[in-house]
């Protein structure tokens, strides 16, 4: 049964979508011959997409992968950046126009409502999601400094919050690529998949977990844990989800309905958020 929704998704070219399950986007990234190297224009259609994502009640969270088993995403598409750089009459080449608002693929800039899995043998601005559910093939770099580029989509601040200092400077500066087991020793990834052909399964049940709980609590959850993240300063984390938040969710419907089920011995029935 196709699902219904309040507004369509935007159209898209270089994702393919699905919905395997009741609440959860599958966003499938389809240049396969490219090893799912991105260019400019999927930046502003993964913003429109997570934006889209945000604001649909019916969805809860999504999940990104990318199509073909030889590569999640080969990162930038530096053929694009090639040909674009050799077009020195233009004031602003092609491949040096200022990337989409939500970052790369939409998604190393945004700071949105509900979380997103990344699932794969994943590129390393896309490892900075929520939860990352990685193959236990998958390599991880950011291999810019290789092509005379640096990471300016967000990879160089966010690997020194998440490995510290003297890791990440020897990833930044290195390009040199790293195990699984590394990425987990490091904290970049939350799960390494049994084998590479259940990654995308394992990403999807967990989906599907967090897809079955009260959406409101998962975007007032997932607003916390952000905030705490990103201001350093714990207090005043706690603060601005309270001031955000708090109200909202104890006026809520499906508070009600969680504080019911539970009273009863039922599941909760929950209904779309409108936080």
């Amino acid at each position: 049964m196709a699902p219904t929704f309040s507004t369509p998704p935007p159209k898209v070219t270089f994702f393919d979508l699905q919905f395997p399950s009741p609440g959860v986007l599958l966003a499938t990234i389809n240049r396969e011959r490219r090893m799912n190297a991105l260019p400019m224009g999927a930046h502003d259609e993964g913003t429109a997409l997570w934006n889209w994502l945000d604001s649909e009640p019916s969805m809860r969270v999504g999940v990104i992968t990318g199509k073909g088993t030889k590569a999640f995403c080969a990162g930038a598409d530096l053929l694009e950046q090639r040909d674009s750089s050799k077009d020195v009459g233009n004031s602003q080449p092609k491949g040096t126009q200022k990337i989409a608002e939500g970052g790369f693929a939409g998604l190393t800039s945004r700071r949105g409502k509900k979380p997103v899995i990344a699932a794969g043998p994943l590129p390393f601005p896309l490892v900075l999601r929520d939860l990352v559910v990685a193959s236990p093939q998958a390599q991880f770099a950011l291999p810019e400094v290789l092509r005379g580029l640096y990471a300016g989509a967000g990879g160089l601040a966010r690997v020194v919050r998440n490995c510290g200092m003297q890791i990440g400077t020897e990833i930044a500066l290195t390009g040199r690529r790293l195990t699984t087991e590394e990425a987990v020793k490091y904290n970049l990834v939350n799960r390494v998949a049994a084998t590479p052909e259940s990654t995308l399964p394992e990403a999807l049940e967990l989906a599907k977990s967090i897809a079955s709980m009260s959406p409101d609590a998962i975007i007032v959850s997932r607003a916390g844990l952000r905030e705490a993240w990103e201001t350093g300063n714990v207090l005043e984390a706690i603060r601005t989800t309270a001031d955000r938040y708090s109200d909202a969710l104890r006026s809520s419907e499906n508070l009600r309905i969680g504080l019911e089920a539970f009273a009863q011995k039922k599941q909760p029935q929950w209904v779309p958020s409108k936080l």
